[in-house]
């Protein structure tokens, strides 16, 4: 490993976090490998994403389990938030598979990995895992655990794990989350390591990135023994409590754990601070009076007859949950259920300024994991998918600090990024041509058919025409082009994939004429302007086909910096 190149492998790679996270911390991260593919199921979401924002160079969408070894490429860090599914806190933990269970297994892919890489294996790893990973399964607290740390000693690991609540160092989640990281004990880094108690309360790599206190009368220190399957057998066989607290260190099988208290004086982060502004929202968002009291049931305190499937009536009852939620505080968790129109419990719901309650959109959902804004964007990905991607992911920021830390103890300096993760966001967030800089084909393009029925369901983009170019709209030719203002001026909120309808904005008239959209693509003024210099700033370019006329004028308010709406053509024709 030279001193400019840790060379990254990243497994179960999602939409990228520890990448994003990772390269947030310093440059010399480089991941050259990577391997993302969701089961059962053929859209692959997470993975088109993933190409998308990072290329295709090195990206796997293939089965791990059918993924030799000997295509993986030495590394020197090996990072993977290995699938969680069968530990999560969206089932009772006396009902998971723990890592018996379909998901679980897959900790074997990883454990398969390192072993066959033999002596090339990687100097350090690090993974993610939901909290309940240190208590699983019910049924023998702790033991999936003591078999992952056993495993990896047996690989000849170090390893240390705290579990860490984002909000609590200042980010705007609150998602606690179980982080692991492991170093091969000729490593620098291992060799750094001297009492265990120390290290993990004090000197360590994950106690340097988020320090705390230890919480009274809650040290341990106990051995693993025997085989794997001695472990899988007999750990903790009649322990009613798991041993392993929130923080701890495992050298040689001997594990040294304690209880955390965060220690954390720094800024601090609210949902209110990840929110773009009101008139940035698309209508779809904001919820309707007519639904409003449906959403109010779900997120209050209810007691409900039930009756078993043996036939035992019961009651099932539940506390009330904030609605709208707190702004000034960081975010409940997030989970994959966020997206949809549907009245839920669990989804996030904020009250306006004007008063209107709404939903959280894609962009804010990805601030609240600190990652860019619009990373999950695709012309292939819904809304409804960009939800469910961000509430499996991680929070970038936390793999930043354990990042710089881990650096730090490498390298024995500070680390340097040019792409740290930025914390302040845009409560008016534009569109950045980079979004679409690796697509190969037009953003958007419908066929003009001789014969067409109006979709009322289908989206409407409203755009300004400025009085220079209103003669041209006026005119009757049956295709035009429709130039935006500066690229980077357009909203991002507005979802180029979704447009159907575009309807020009006369000023002082309001908008009569309805075109259907051809093509969305990147260009300049200087198609049609070609001697103007000025005129060479890149600029969204709308090819439209005119379609009809409404009978007269319909005036409309332009949301988005008084320039465009987004909105449904049945809105408009039922006004």
């Amino acid at each position: 490993m030279s001193k400019h190149h840790i060379r990254v492998v990243e497994l179960f790679a999602g939409v990228g976090g520890f990448r994003i996270g990772l390269e947030g911390a310093s440059d010399v991260y480089e991941t050259i490998w990577n391997n993302q593919w969701e089961p059962s199921t053929k859209h692959q979401d997470a993975s088109i994403v993933y190409k998308a924002r990072f290329g295709s160079k090195g990206h796997s969408n293939k089965d791990i389990n059918l993924v030799p070894t000997k295509e993986i490429p030495d590394h020197d860090l090996l990072v993977g938030g290995f699938p969680c599914q069968d530990y999560s806190v969206a089932a009772t933990l006396s009902r998971s598979g723990g890592i018996e269970g379909k998901k679980g297994v897959l900790w074997w892919q990883i454990y398969r990995i390192l072993s066959e890489k033999g002596d090339k294996r990687p100097n350090y790893i690090f993974f993610e895992n939901v909290d309940r990973l240190l208590a699983s399964p019910a049924s023998q607290r702790g033991r999936d655990f003591a078999i992952i740390l056993a495993s990896l000693s047996d690989l000849g690991y170090i390893v240390e794990w705290r579990v860490i609540n984002a909000a609590e160092y200042g980010m705007p989640q609150r998602r606690r989350r179980t982080y692991i990281v492991g170093y091969r004990k000729e490593s620098p880094v291992a060799q750094k390591i001297e009492e265990q108690g120390d290290w993990v309360k004090f000197d360590g790599v994950m106690a340097q990135a988020f320090p705390f206190s230890a919480k009274a009368n809650s040290e341990s220190f106990f051995p693993i023994e025997g085989n794997i399957k001695e472990v899988s057998d007999s750990f903790n066989k009649n322990g009613k409590n798991s041993p392993f607290g929130e923080a701890g260190i495992m050298r040689e099988r001997k594990v040294f754990t304690i209880d955390t208290i965060p220690v954390y004086e720094g800024t601090r982060q609210t949902l209110g601070d990840i929110l773009v502004d009101e008139d940035y929202v698309p209508e779809e968002f904001f919820i309707s009076d007519e639904d409003l009291p449906k959403w109010k049931y779900e997120k209050g305190a209810k007691k409900i007859n039930r009756v078993s499937k043996e036939g035992f009536e019961y009651v099932f009852s539940e506390g009330g949950m904030a609605f709208p939620d707190y702004l000034d505080k960081p975010s409940r968790t997030m989970i994959t259920g966020e997206g949809g129109t549907a009245p839920s419990r669990f989804k996030h719901v904020v009250q306006t300024p004007s008063g209107r309650y709404r939903r959280l959109i894609p962009i804010e959902l990805e601030r609240l994991n600190m990652f860019p804004d619009n990373h999950t964007y695709h012309p292939d990905v819904s809304d409804g998918r960009r939800a469910f991607l961000m509430g499996n992911a991680l929070v970038c920021g936390i793999v930043q600090e354990v990042g710089k830390s881990l650096y730090r103890f490498i390298y024995d300096e500070a680390p340097a990024s040019t792409r740290p993760i930025h914390v302040q966001r845009n409560p008016r967030p534009f569109l950045t041509l980079d979004l679409f800089a690796t697509e190969e084909k037009e953003l958007l393009c419908n066929k003009p058919k001789k014969t067409y029925k109006l979709d009322g369901t289908k989206r409407l983009l409203i755009g300004l025409v400025k009085e220079d170019n209103e003669k041209y709209f006026l005119s009757e030719e049956p295709t035009k082009l429709y130039y935006t203002g500066n690229v980077s001026k357009f909203p991002s909120t507005i979802a180029l994939n979704k447009l159907f309808y575009f309807m020009p904005h006369i000023k002082g008239k309001g908008v009569r004429d309805l075109y259907m959209i051809k093509i969305v693509r990147i260009g300049s003024k200087t198609e049609i302007h070609p001697e103007e210099e000025d005129r060479k700033a890149p600029r969204l370019v709308f090819e439209l086909e005119y379609l009809e006329s409404l009978p007269k004028y319909k005036m409309i308010n332009l949301n988005f910096q008084r320039a465009f709406t987004d909105t449904f053509l049945g809105r408009v024709l039922n006004r």
